[in-house]
């Protein structure tokens, strides 16, 4: 009886060893979520009024609404996709990308079973042709802040946005109202007022211009529909995003040194001058901001480092746009990505010149370049962004990196910029390359950085020496090649020349194979891709 015992004792044993080897079995997906390094939100709180402490519930709150309605944007059903997915790393990885597709590698699932990401995402019916959409009537059908669906008798029709998410919305407009009645700022306080408006109506235009004027507030609110990176089908469709902002007063104050510049700038662009005749604004608000909370479109994959709104060239061209660097994010991506990866692949005679500041002034004027150039096409006044269609945003993207580094290099050469070693500048935006083409050919900041990277290579301004796998830059090839794509970007824009961004996109947005060995060494280095923050109410210390 013993020795029967003794045996069911080590059966037992063995098979609770075997379950337990089971249980701590590594997920298949944790590889995916580690890829994405924490970092924690906050601000010196001190900053903030009690009023302004308050607000800040409320608009968290109200950012999370913007959360709702992104995931209907991009993806659909978020609960039910999550409950078919128990796995806690499958949940992560799901919820940072909004859905099952991976947006750090083209857009590809990483869930079993599920097909392609529909390129317009779901602001569209699956089942819609691109022929059916050119034949639908409604002069709506482009705008911004509306879905695609399709009536009872299956015809296509256009939704606005307040309709298509009528408790969203309204829910939105109602606590933005709440926060008005405390903001002390009176700019702030307009600007809520009116955004709770164009959330009933979307009519943005009251809201954007009042969003401009502010200029004494500490704290500072993103939300609605921003950016139209998620629709790539057409590029019209714009996504909903919540960002909450605090002011860094004192390095704003010394931003805005440049603002004044812009016209000139404007003036020496790198084309003819029928491309130049816009005009730019000087009274652009540079600011930095520590940011305290993301949510939406703006914290879909990789994060978003700097503002620059409002996208609406009425704006434009009434008041210019706001230029707003994340300063606590920028800082958290140099430092956990930018440094490690140049380390890696830039000669070491050069890694000197990787610094935080350049890496901060080229992501700056990279936000101030988005002013510049053309945003209505030469021969037919046609909104560059409606001209260009799918292509817009990576060529949009393309010219802000490559204009912002021909702006610093103009501010250098007139002496604007004192003691400035450029080449500092040059060699951190390469480095930066690495970084954000780790984002993939279907992100279009990342089809913009490889846009860039093989010109350089193809032109010999960017070498890399295959023995030691080292890339170095050559200063003065680069500095003209500079000039040189920044034209090339902006004809294109003012031309509305779609065929000749398709073209381009094709030929050079792609990562050639020894690239691809870089990233796949620098992914092998255990080195993050992107950020994913702790953040809300109990790390603000507000609960």
């Amino acid at each position: 009886m013993r020795k029967l015992f003794l045996f069911l004792l080590l059966g037992s044993f063995a098979f609770s060893c075997k379950e337990a080897k089971k249980e701590t079995k590594e997920s298949p997906y944790k590889p995916l979520a580690d890829q994405y390094a924490e970092f924690t939100l906050t601000t010196d709180m001190s900053k903030l009024t009690e009023n302004e402490k308050k607000m800040l519930p409320i608009l968290i709150e109200v950012a999370d609404i913007m959360e709702e309605i992104f995931w209907q944007n991009a993806y659909g059903d978020k609960e039910e996709l999550l409950a078919q997915n128990p796995d806690p790393y499958a949940q992560k990885y799901i919820k940072i990308n909004y859905g099952p597709w991976d947006r750090l590698n083209d857009n590809k699932p990483f869930i079993e079973g599920v097909g392609p990401k529909p390129l317009g995402a779901n602001f569209y019916p699956a089942d819609m042709t691109k022929e059916e959409f050119q034949a639908l009537k409604d002069p709506r059908k482009t705008d911004w802040y509306s879905v695609i669906r399709r009536d009872t008798s299956g015809q296509l029709i256009v939704v606005p946005f307040h309709k298509a998410y009528p408790e969203e919305t309204a829910k939105a407009a109602k606590l933005l109202k709440q926060a008005a009645e405390l903001a002390e700022d009176p700019g702030l306080k307009k600007y809520l007022e009116l955004r709770s408006q164009a959330l009933l109506t979307d009519d943005y235009l009251a809201s954007d211009l009042a969003w401009m004027d502010m200029q004494n507030n500490t704290l500072d609110f993103v939300a609605g529909p921003i950016e139209t990176y998620e629709d790539q089908l057409f590029g019209y469709k714009a996504s909903h995003s919540g960002q909450i902002l605090v002011k860094d007063k004192e390095w704003s104050k010394k931003l805005s040194l440049y603002a004044q510049y812009l016209p000139k700038l404007q003036e020496n662009l790198p084309v003819p001058s029928a491309y130049k005749q816009e005009k730019a604004n000087a009274n652009a608000d540079l600011n930095a901001y520590d940011v305290i909370y993301y949510a939406g479109d703006c914290n879909a994959g990789s994060k978003n480092i700097a503002i620059n709104l409002p996208n609406d060239p009425r704006v434009h061209a009434a008041k210019g746009s706001r230029k707003l660097q994340l300063k606590n994010s920028m800082d958290a991506k140099f430092q956990t990505m930018v440094v490690p990866i140049s380390k890696l692949v830039i000669t070491p005679e050069q890694q000197k010149h990787v610094k935080g500041d350049a890496f901060f002034e080229n992501t700056m004027f990279h936000e101030v370049a988005h002013g510049l150039g053309v945003n209505y096409t030469i021969k037919d006044k046609q909104e560059v962004r409606s001209a260009l269609q799918n292509t817009y945003t990576s060529i949009e993207e393309a010219k802000a990196d490559i204009l912002g580094l021909y702006c610093l290099t103009q501010l250098a050469d007139w002496g604007i910029l004192k003691d400035k070693d450029l080449m500092d500048n040059y060699v951190t935006f390469v480095a930066g390359i690495f970084r954000s083409v780790r984002f993939g050919a279907a992100s279009a900041h990342g089809k913009a950085n490889m846009l860039q990277f093989n010109h350089f290579m193809e032109s010999g301004a960017i070498t890399k020496d295959e023995t030691t796998g080292y890339y170095t830059i050559d200063f003065e090839k680069m500095k003209k090649d500079i000039g040189v794509i920044a034209g090339e970007y902006i004809t294109l824009q003012g031309n509305g020349d779609i065929a000749g961004a398709q073209a381009l996109i094709a030929a050079k947005g792609v990562i050639p194979p020894s690239l691809q060995k870089d990233l796949d060494k620098i992914a092998g280095a255990g080195i993050p891709k992107d950020i994913f923050f702790k953040q809300g109410k109990t790390v603000l210390g507000l609960e």
